[in-house]
């Protein structure tokens, strides 16, 4: 049953990112957050923690002002907190906020650094800047066609400077990141890409080896003033092979590394971000270093591995942006399991190396799935989940490798 609160959360998008958020909210605060998705999909439909409205034009910059202006005037008596949870919509959020309504708070940096930030080609820019290690990497402009050469070998890796001026022109054979094994291979995808009308450059970047255990996600939480207060590393044990959903974190332990933490740290306050951040990063083998992919500048769609581990993202929120407390700086340490997939998928597809630590975190309670909330457990919902869960049987059997050892 829902207390009463001075705020009231408005969530744009209708994935797991946007699911985990409400439930971070509902979890900690028993409030239902509103969210506004493009379709009436799962995990978003169907919630009893969620009052989701759907609104195809919800990308629209004239609608989303106006859907964040009536749930303001909806709940005119409470802080409006307002979360992107994807690219598109904190772009709006960005460009947007100084005119949204006095009531909400949209905890975002200005747009200009922001549209600096998401371009992959202006953040390896930052890196460079910064002392920050990433892949080697080229920038491909369209107008080069097959004439450049690239100071690499294969594999290549190949993914859009714009990640939302990309999905604006899907295409058959569209991925989120293409991995070439030859050069032949990295030219078809090229061809594809500026084919469909994409206008940006593309990034094309040597691979670095090592399955999905060399990943990492750093996600952190900077206060109103751009100090961070929060880092939390999760180390990725797997993830999505399938061509829309590459790359997308299916199970994470969490894990300490200072070093790592202190050189992010200093980057964000040097740009004095506020609000969420979330890097992807990949541990070289080669020589020993983390070398970032690329910034999300929202917290990840796999955001539920923090409150998890026991580090609530609304709590942040709410405590610094309605309460206005100042926060003490953690970087976590405790170790925690979060998966988004049945614990079959996790055991058949992760190295038995890391077998022992997850049956121990699993057998100590310190396991976390974001669709499995026992709060929220609605008929509707309950089949849906299990639906999903066998989805993740097959997708992960249809793309992903079973590992040697």
């Amino acid at each position: 049953m829902s207390r009463t609160v001075s705020f009231q959360p408005l969530l744009f998008g209708g994935d797991i990112n946007v699911y985990s958020v409400a439930r971070a909210f509902h979890d900690a605060y028993g409030v239902k957050s509103v969210a506004f998705g493009k379709f009436h999909t799962f995990p978003c439909a169907f919630s009893s923690i969620i009052d989701y409205r759907t609104c195809p034009d919800n990308e629209d910059p004239a609608v989303f002002l106006s859907n964040v202006e009536k749930v303001a005037l909806e709940f005119s008596h409470k802080t409006v907190i307002v979360l992107g949870c994807g690219d598109s919509y904190v772009q709006l959020c960005a460009h947007l906020k100084d005119q949204f309504p006095r009531n909400v708070v949209a905890p975002y940096i200005d747009g200009a650094l922001l549209d600096r930030l998401i371009n992959k080609e202006h953040f390896y820019e930052l890196c460079d800047q910064h002392g920050i290690d990433h892949p080697a990497t080229f920038i491909y402009d369209g107008s080069m066609g097959h004439d450049f050469t690239l100071p690499f070998g294969p594999p290549y890796v190949a993914k859009p400077a714009d990640s939302v001026a990309y999905w604006e022109h899907e295409f058959e054979g569209v991925k989120k990141v293409f991995i070439c094994q030859t050069w032949e291979e990295l030219l078809h995808a090229l061809d594809l890409v500026y084919a469909s009308g994409y206008p940006d450059h593309m990034v094309i970047q040597e691979f670095i080896p090592g399955d999905d255990t060399y990943m990492r996600v750093m996600t952190n939480y900077s206060d109103r003033s751009g100090q961070v207060k929060l880092m939390c590393l999760g180390h990725v044990l797997l993830e999505e092979h399938s061509p829309h959903g590459i790359g997308n974190h299916a199970v994470i332990i969490t894990e300490y590394d200072e070093a790592l933490s202190l050189k992010i740290k200093q980057l964000l306050e040097e740009l004095h971000y506020t609000g969420f951040s979330n890097f992807d990063i990949k541990y070289d083998s080669r020589d020993g270093k983390y070398k970032l992919f690329e910034i999300n500048c929202r917290q990840g769609r796999s955001n539920y591995y923090v409150t998890g581990a026991g580090y609530n993202i609304a709590k942040l929120l709410v405590e610094d942006r309605i309460e206005h407390r100042e926060l003490p700086f953690v970087i976590t340490k405790n170790h925690a399991l979060w998966r988004m997939v049945p614990k079959k998928v996790a055991f058949k597809f992760i190295p038995k190396a890391y077998h022992p630590q997850m049956k121990a975190l699993i057998r100590a309670g310190a396991s976390t799935h974001s669709l499995e909330y026992h709060r929220d457990y609605t008929p509707a919902r309950i089949w849906r989940v299990w639906k999903t869960h066998i989805g993740n049987m097959v997708r992960f059997d249809r793309h992903n490798k079973v590992p040697e050892n």
